[in-house]
């Protein structure tokens, strides 16, 4: 889910409920790195017959609680160009050591039992980890937007599970960053970060950029770095290594202009794509070329 969704709004007089119209189809197959098939309108297969036919050839489906990281390893399992990541939501740790029933809750007070609850849920994460169509663990991370300051112990310890769970099994970690740079990037220096980490929709600045650079950080950038309020996320884009940049939808979430506040679905990507290119000043086919080879690389798939 977005780590800097700001703002809404619509594309111009369209009904902002409407799905997109299709895309010019990409020369170069892309893989959507980030997405919520379980949040999007119609069935699986049609949403990859969509993204197929404007060549999203392959899809990372993105577990954000228990019963989302479950359908995500069904998912990948009977799809072969789904691949799952599994995870509890920054957001959902409070949830369950609070016993918060909404999960965003600024509020509430510690539970009985909330801990083991959360140790629980941790152990499911790592018992789907394990699973061979699970490519990933994530999206992790810290989310100061949802989450108040008696959430982040909560998250923090969970930031901190997932790193280790993703290490011991080695799978890619995908991060979720909201409003909280600083200290994502502390845990990740202290408990040392997996092979392979992805900073999902990309959210800090071209300083930031640089220093995940030096760490050997995937950037996954979103639909929104087509906003016009965005101009931090296109500095990133600029300065990022060609080798360790991705793209993402966040589908349902995060539709680039001029279809922004509208549904968003894998089959836009190629909107995203030629935005980047642009940023970068190169032809969308090595841009495509590049995102494909680095989605594979970063997810062993």
């Amino acid at each position: 889910m977005p780590s800097n969704a700001s703002g809404t709004g619509t594309s111009g007089t369209a009904d902002k409920n409407a799905a997109p119209p299709l895309p010019e189809p990409l020369r170069v197959p892309v893989a959507d790195s980030h997405t919520h098939l379980d949040m999007q309108s119609g069935t699986v297969e049609q949403g990859l017959r969509k993204a197929a036919s404007v060549g999203v050839t392959t899809v990372v489906q993105v577990g954000c609680d228990i019963k989302g990281s479950r359908w995500a390893a069904e998912t990948a399992a009977a799809h072969e160009n789904v691949h799952a990541t599994v995870a509890l939501h920054p957001n959902e740790a409070p949830r369950i050591v609070h016993g918060d029933p909404d999960g965003w809750s600024r509020q509430g007070a510690r539970t009985a039992g909330g801990d083991t609850a959360l140790d629980d849920a941790l152990a499911e994460i790592d018992r789907l980890a394990g699973l061979p169509q699970v490519r990933g663990v994530g999206e992790t991370g810290l989310d100061y937007f949802r989450t108040g300051p008696e959430g982040k112990a909560a998250q923090e310890r969970s930031f901190r599970a997932h790193i280790e769970i993703a290490k011991r099994h080695g799978k890619a970690l995908v991060i979720h960053d909201r409003d909280a740079h600083a200290d994502v990037l502390r845990v990740l220096k202290e408990e040392g970060a997996p092979e392979r980490t992805v900073f999902h929709c990309y959210s800090g600045d071209a300083e930031m950029a640089e220093e995940c650079a030096r760490e050997g950080y995937f950037m996954s950038f979103a639909g929104n770095v087509t906003f016009k309020n965005a101009q931090n996320l296109r500095d990133a884009l600029a300065v990022a290594p060609l080798e360790l940049v991705l793209v993402e939808t966040d589908a349902p979430f995060l539709t680039p202009a001029p279809y922004r506040g509208r549904p968003n679905a894998p089959y836009l990507i190629p909107i995203t794509v030629r935005a980047m290119a642009a940023v970068r000043g190169i032809d969308e086919d090595a841009l495509a070329t590049a995102l494909g080879a680095n989605t594979a690389r970063a997810f062993d798939y």
